[in-house]
Formats: C-alpha cells, structure tokens, sequence
C-alpha cells in the first residue's frame, strides 16, 4: 500500500475525531498574540505522538514547530496551518458555539488546526514510509500585523526547507472543491492613519477658523482618483477609508479630523504606486488647505505569490489522489483579502491553495462575519488534499 493509500485511509478512520477537535477549538478561542491555551493544547496533542521534535514558544510568539523526519532521504517540506481567532462576538446557532465572550472562531482557523494535528499524528505514525523531512508550522497571529508567519520564519521555521503549503477552508465555495493557483493570489496589504489638524471656531464663523472637515472630506474623494487615474486598468488595488473621525457639535467647527485608510493590491508596482499618491495627496492637502497632516503609513502582508511550477504540482498531486470527496480541483481566480502566508513564499517556493466549505442548507456568510460557518466535510478534504501534496513529495 503507498504512503497516500494509508495516509487516506487512517484518516478515514479519524475524521469524527478531526471535528471534535475543531469544536474544541471552536469553543475556546483567543485573539491574535494571546494565544496560551490554544498553544498549550497543540503541544500537549504531541506529547504521546511519535514526531521527531516539538518546538513550543517559536518565535517567541506561541507558535509550535513540529518536525517529522522519514526514515528515508528525501525533501523538506513545509506545512501550515495557523490558530488565532477575531474579536467578535458569535452570532451562530452551533451548540459548540464560542464561549469566550466577544472572540470567535470567524475564519475557521480552528478547522485549520483540527485537520493538520491529526495529519501531523498520522505522518509521525508513518515516518518509515516517509522520504525526507515534514514540518508542521503551527502558526500564531494570522489576522494581526505584523503577522506570526514573520516571527516563524526569524526563527528558523523554514530553515532547509525546499517547499512550503498552506490551505484555508473557504465558506463561500463550493465544498466538495479545492480551488488553485499560480502566480499572484491574494492582495497584498498597508494601512494609513491620517491626522488633519486644521483651526477650530465657530460655526458662524468659518472666516475665522480652517475646518478639518472640508480638507479631510476632499482627501477622502479624491483619493480615489489613484485607482481610477493612477493604476494600470489591468492591475488591481482598492483603497477604502474605513474610519472618519469627525464626531463634533453641529455648531463647532472641527480643530482636527483622523481617518484610516485601507489598501490591498495585487502587484508590488500598485503597492508602491497607491503609496506615493497617497503621500503626494497628504503634502497637497497641506498646500492646498492650509492646514497640517500627520500620515503614518505601513505596509505589511506582502502580495500572496504561488510559484507556478509548485502549483502545477500540487494541482496534478490532487487531481491523481482521486479523493472520493472531492468532486472537482479548479483552476481559480485572485481573492481579495491579504493573508500572511504570503510572506512564507517570499522565502520558499510553494503554493497556498483553497478548499470549499460552504455549509449546506444554509446561507454562507463571509469570512470574519459573526454568523460565519464552514462545512465540516471541508475538514477530512483539507486532510487528504494536503495528504495528497505530501505524500507527491516524500512519498
């Protein structure tokens, strides 16, 4: 039997027990950089598995390196799955619902750790099949920058490795899918806040004051113009004022105003491009409003970029696993939303890919939404598609 033939089927074997994990998680979640008790419970989970290594506290963080080494020569790959949770309050109906007041499992990185703890276990169980190496990156802080994969990687989590893999379980496609792709993925990710202090007064005297108002309100609309102007129609970027605070008296014109901005791109050339306009149009506003602006503005998550021949790999890896779940591997387009994964394939060539968890007979909410669900089948596919990868490169 090959290593993807008994890899299935003790996964089969475990998949009640891959979902009591994850309603576990489910119900004890932790925010971003917090992360005690979760990090404590995926060590202990190794603690009678026969792994090679269990590295806790990695990075300093709370993450948890796994090492895996075959009894033979071979690759050393790299595989991720992260475990934070969001500050929101759950809204759903599940009987394993969150029982941490305000946090919530609302990207199903629960699901994540659930599948990769018992694949990791199953591995270990087969290490004399193995060739080469397996590392379980167990990682921290996935939604908050800077990011644990940063902290991961300083510390050495892809130190020999020649290929690193990640899946997310997507509630908004079709379960029974996995979705790939090559080249750039996901967007790449900054923030701005942006401080416009102007001179306060009267309402009935604007003569006598500069309103922050009116000059944030121009930045605010004529930001805009850097996609619609200063993009090439054929890239991809958005910019998105999230925050306004301009709360005042109706007849008190405003001293100062702070905005917050959001931009995601597809290319490092629009990121770099969305950068300097912005920048330009804060100078101008000085200029042109008289008053004075503080900009404060960070990249991080880089664009999520998955080499092609990695990916072309892992998409054939899928398509001869035959896995009686999946009913079809597709050729996907880019998704919007950042995702610190990217910075793992700015090391290592690799693939990040997708598998659907849309819920049935239900409506599927979006990603970071407090009645967000997945479709526990998603689980068992997330277990034998990266069983598939796996076993395609150290079978």
């Amino acid at each position: 039997m090959s290593l993807l033939d008994e890899l299935t089927k003790q996964l089969d074997e475990k998949q009640d027990r891959i979902i009591e994990i994850r309603r576990y998680l489910h119900q004890h979640p932790e925010l971003s950089f917090e992360e005690e008790e979760t990090a404590a419970y995926i060590s202990e989970f190794y603690k009678d598995v026969p792994v090679d290594s269990v590295e806790t506290n990695f990075g300093g963080q709370r993450g948890v390196l796994v090492t895996i080494k075959g009894e033979q020569p071979g690759k050393t790959i790299a595989i991720r799955a992260d475990f934070d949770a969001l500050p929101i309050q759950e809204e759903t109906d599940l009987p394993f619902a969150s029982k941490n007041k305000g946090v919530m499992h609302a990207c199903g990185h629960d699901g994540h750790t659930a599948y990769m703890l018992v694949l990791g276990e199953t591995l270990a169980e087969l290490k004399d099949q193995l060739k080469g190496t397996v590392k379980i990156v167990h990682q921290p802080a996935e939604e908050v920058p800077p990011g644990g994969a940063k902290g991961m990687i300083e510390a050495g989590a892809l130190d020999g490795v020649d290929a690193v893999f990640g899946i997310h379980v997507m509630s908004e496609m079709e379960t029974g899918k996995v979705y790939v792709r090559s080249g750039n993925t996901q967007t790449g990710r900054a923030k701005f806040v942006m401080k416009v202090q102007g001179k306060g007064g009267h309402g009935s005297s604007p003569h006598a004051a500069n309103d922050a108002i009116v000059a944030a309100s121009a930045f605010v609309m004529n930001v805009q113009t850097i996609i619609s102007r200063r993009i090439n129609p054929f890239d991809t970027a958005v910019v998105t004022i999230g925050s306004f605070d301009g709360k005042g008296q109706f007849n008190v014109i405003k001293d100062a105003v702070t905005l917050e901005g959001d931009v995601r791109t597809m290319s490092d050339e629009a990121r770099e491009t969305v950068e300097k306009q912005v920048r330009k149009m804060a100078k101008g506003l000085e200029e042109t409003y008289g008053v004075t602006v503080d900009l404060n503005y960070a990249n991080d998550y880089p664009v999520l970029y998955n080499d092609p021949e990695e990916s072309e790999k892992v998409r054939q890896a899928l398509m001869d696993a035959n896995i009686p779940e999946v009913d079809e591997v597709v050729d996907m387009d880019p998704v919007p939303p950042s995702e610190d994964f990217a910075y793992y394939l700015r090391e290592v060539p690799g693939t990040f890919f997708y598998v659907g968890a849309n819920p049935e007979g239900k409506e599927a909410y979006p990603h970071h939404h407090p009645k967000f669900e997945i479709n526990e089948k998603s689980l068992i596919i997330s277990a034998k598609s990266m069983a598939a990868v796996v076993a395609a490169y150290c079978g």
